[in-house]
């Protein structure tokens, strides 16, 4: 078997900021400081946390965990190289190069990360190395490509006198916090348009999954990007996230993760600075299944949006309203997919479901299983717990629910389905924007005209017609209603991390003064 020995000697700091862990392809010894200046440095004050491995519950190693003043230390060093290396003192052919260089060593690490992705997160290694490093590295390859293309217009104002133009300066130093359900894949999407665009960094990973953007600061010294342009703070929400959110000399925050906190990231900005923000939130998405639907093909979207990733995901497809005429058949489909779902080792590359994250997470879940039970709806499949050992949950099918139930009405953010039936295209159309939430939809059918009338009128930033859950690098991502602000990938994304400036040029109007 290959084996990858990842290691953090070229950007250590100090020798006590790495552990040692086992894993598939071989012994790795993992970054667990702070990366501030291209070093691996403990925070200021020795503070630590525990990551814990969700298949076995047992702890992997202690991390540095981010305070005030350590935050205040990357902000510094973000600055500094705005300043100086990065921004408008590096050309756009030169940040794209290193972005290159970068997918190119993800790339080439794609296996052990891959394996730490899987430790840490719980995700199967076969998913976490074929879709989410491959569509990160992807990602990082797209907006590499753009780095030397974001420019502004010329303006004719007075054809014999002046014009106008304007640029697309970077914006300055970015806070970018990511959540823990695509640990690399939500660094790549925050990441790769900054950088693009000549902004500097400074990520919160999720203290639940610190351990791949870690890996990642390691590559991102080899790939030769300045000190300070990309700086890493693991550390507890409430205590580097809000020394992020609220620092004065952060010019903009991005954000992905629930919508109680997205909405204190918003207080904060406008308390602080006014700084500039962005906001990828949570879900509680419809997939409609219309009686002309293919429906096999119909099922497995949605399965796949609501089994993927253990259910942790945003875009979730948790509830499923199903045409009355078709409703009982395809139920059977349903449950014999669901049961084919295998549940298990995280590095059995057969696993489609790992665990979930953490424990708290686990229990959320089941939480949510229960009272569904106890307010009346009926458990087809799963429905509890797999196993006795880890955060495993079996994907769970309920029945018979009602829209005031908290199963359809709040975010789950596990493998649970809820199912109804509608009988009419307007009702099926109610259903599924009757939520706060706004972010992806679904919808089968093989009526032409059926699918643009329900796409459009379907109130959510991205639809998914005769599929479900799959994105592209170069199509913008982003929510409707409490679902979000702004937009992620594609063109759209650069937007975020460039400020507009017109210039007005006079080369031939004379100003006579006093004024006649």
């Amino acid at each position: 078997m290959h084996r990858t020995y990842f290691t953090t000697t070229s950007a250590v700091g100090t020798p006590d900021v790495s552990a040692a862990v086992a894993l598939p392809s071989g012994k790795a010894t993992l970054p667990t400081g702070l990366f501030i200046n291209n070093k691996f440095v403990p925070a200021v004050g020795g503070e630590t946390f525990q990551t814990v491995n969700p298949s076995t519950e047992e702890v992997i190693c202690a991390v540095s965990s981010a305070q005030a003043a350590d935050v205040d230390l990357a902000v510094a060093a973000a600055r500094q190289a705005f300043k100086t290396t990065w921004g408008k003192h590096c050309p756009g052919t030169e940040r794209g190069k290193l972005m290159f260089k970068l997918a190119d060593l993800m790339e080439e690490q794609a296996q052990v990360l891959a394996e730490v992705e899987a430790l840490d997160n719980g995700k199967p290694v076969k998913i976490a190395r074929d879709f989410d490093i491959g569509d990160s590295v992807a990602c990082l390859r797209y907006y590499a490509g753009w780095a030397d293309k974001i420019h502004g217009q010329t303006i004719e104002t007075n054809d014999l006198q002046k014009l106008a133009y304007t640029k697309h300066e970077p914006i300055g130093v970015c806070g970018q916090i990511i959540p823990w359900n695509y640990p690399i894949q939500m660094w790549a999407w925050k990441v790769a348009p900054a950088l693009a665009c000549g902004c500097t960094i400074v990520m919160k990973p999720s203290e639940l999954t610190p351990l791949t953007a870690l890996m990642l600061c390691e590559l991102i010294v080899q790939a030769g990007f300045p000190p300070g342009v990309i700086n890493c703070v693991p550390g507890i929400g409430s205590v580097a996230g809000h020394a992020l959110t609220y620092h004065l000399d952060v010019d903009k925050v991005a954000f992905t993760g629930s919508t109680l906190t997205g909405r204190k990231i918003m207080e904060a900005a406008a308390k602080s600075n006014l700084k500039k923000v962005t906001l990828e939130l949570g879900g509680k998405s419809p997939n409609l299944v219309f009686e002309s639907a293919d429906l096999d093909q119909a099922a497995n979207w949605c399965l796949l949006g609501i089994t993927y990733n253990m259910g942790q995901d945003c875009t979730a497809g948790s509830r499923v309203y199903v045409q009355d005429t078709i409703y009982d058949t395809f139920l059977q489909l349903l449950i014999k997919k669901f049961e084919q779902v295998k549940v298990g080792d995280p590095y059995d590359e057969k696993t489609f479901n790992g665990p979930l994250v953490s424990k708290g997470q686990f229990e959320k879940v089941l939480g949510f299983i229960d009272e569904g039970k106890k307010a009346g709806a009926k458990v087809i499949t799963g429905g509890g717990r797999q196993g006795t050992k880890g955060y495993f949950v079996k994907p769970t099918i309920f029945a018979n629910v009602t829209p005031n139930m908290r199963i359809v009405k709040e975010e789950i953010f596990g493998p649970v389905l809820s199912l109804a039936s509608f009988k009419t295209e307007e009702e099926a159309i109610s259903l599924a924007n009757a939520t706060t939430y706004g972010l992806g939809a679904g919808l089968h059918s093989n009526d032409a005209k059926q699918c643009m009338r329900v796409s459009g009128a379907l109130e959510a930033g991205t639809v998914w017609v005769n599929q479900y859950n799959l994105l592209n690098n170069n199509v913008p991502f982003g929510g409707f209603k409490q679902s979000g602000i702004g937009r992620e990938l594609g063109q759209y994304a650069l937007d975020n991390y460039t400020a507009v400036k017109a210039v007005h040029f006079n080369y031939g109007e004379e100003l006579e003064w006093p004024p006649v």
